[in-house]
This record gives C-alpha cells, structure tokens and sequence, in this order.
C-alpha cells in the first residue's frame, strides 16, 4: 500500500493540521510517513503546498513525482489545479469550492469548475457552510478532511483518533466539533459516491 497525497491552499486554512492529523492517524497505524516541508508563503493568502507520502515499507524520497499523486487535496479551488501535473491517470481531486481570492485576474468559478471536471470523479465540498453547520467556520479544513478520508489508505477510526489526540489540549467542545466537522465531509463524500 502506497498513498502519495499532495496538500494544497493559502496561508491561514490549515493546512498543516491537517497534514499533523494525517501523520498521526498513519504512524498509528504502523505506517511509514514522509512529508515534504510545507512550501509557500506562511502569511495568510500565500499559496501553500505540501507532499505527503504514506506507505506499510520504505519510502526513498519525500517529494511526488509528477503523474504519481493518488490524491489531491485542496482547500481553494484554484490550488487544486496548481497542481494537476502530479495527478495520475487515477487519482482524485478533493477540493473546497471556497474561493480565497489573493491575485489579480482570478478566474471564474465556471472556468475553475470546468477543469476539476476534467479529472477523475472530483469531489467537490462546499467547506465553508458544511463547518458552520459542524459549529464553526474554523473547522472546514475538518470538513477537507472527512471529505478525503476514505482515500488516504488510512481507517477514519484512526483519523479521529489523531483529531482527538491533536486538539485535546484545547478542551473536549473542540475536539468534539473538529470530529463532528470531520464526520460530515466524510458523509459528504459517501453521498456523492453513491449519485456517481
């Protein structure tokens, strides 16, 4: 089993919890993680990405080559396709539809819509809204999360292990909010596996 997911966004969405998360969630499992640094502009709006590399043997670099990501997962849409080079033939894109606009002549939705269509079966998550209903906006990278779980190669019992563990310290309503978030992408995704 080998999983190579590449993490996309701006500064500020929180992309490293859930790259931690992941990390957790996979050691746990016995699994053998490599994370590339987190590149990109820390300040919030600068483009952000990360390659993860999970696996149960060896794993000889940090870095996906171009063709090889099993995974995509973007919590800005226009991120999302920044990186569909790394895509292969099968993997998947799992994308906010929340646009963070940071740059002049950003397109249209349609067009960015129009070309995740392109892909294998994208999974396409309105973050924002799902979250507010999970108990706060601040919880869509949860959201991103749950929505991309059964493609990690990861149990979601493990993943909301992590949650808990990661946020434990910031008192059980969060922790209960973040697994409630997490939940709902997660359910979020089963839905639109079965209409596919």
């Amino acid at each position: 089993m080998q999983t190579n997911i590449i993490l996309a966004g701006v500064g500020g969405q929180g992309i490293l919890t859930i790259a931690a998360v992941i990390d957790l969630a996979a050691l746990q499992s016995g699994l053998i993680v490599r994370q590339a640094e987190v590149h990109g502009m820390s300040q919030r709006g600068g483009a952000v990405q990360s390659h993860l590399r999970i696996s149960d043997r060896e794993i000889y670099s940090d870095l996906i080559a171009e063709g090889t990501a099993n995974l995509i997962l973007s919590v800005e849409p226009l991120e999302a396709l920044r990186y569909l080079p790394f895509l292969s033939t099968t993997g998947r894109i799992v994308t906010s539809t929340d646009s963070f606009i940071n740059m002049e002549n950003y397109p249209a939705m349609e067009e960015i819509l129009l070309e995740l269509h392109r892909t294998n079966l994208p999974v396409l998550v309105n973050a924002a809204e799902l979250a507010r209903k999970a108990g706060s906006p601040r919880t869509s990278n949860m959201v991103m999360l749950g929505a991309a779980a059964s493609l990690t190669g990861i149990a979601p019992e493990e993943i909301e292990t992590a949650i808990e563990k990661l946020f434990r310290a910031k008192g059980a309503e969060i922790v209960a909010m973040n697994i409630r978030a997490f939940r709902t992408g997660e359910a979020l995704f089963q839905h639109q596996a079965t209409v596919s």
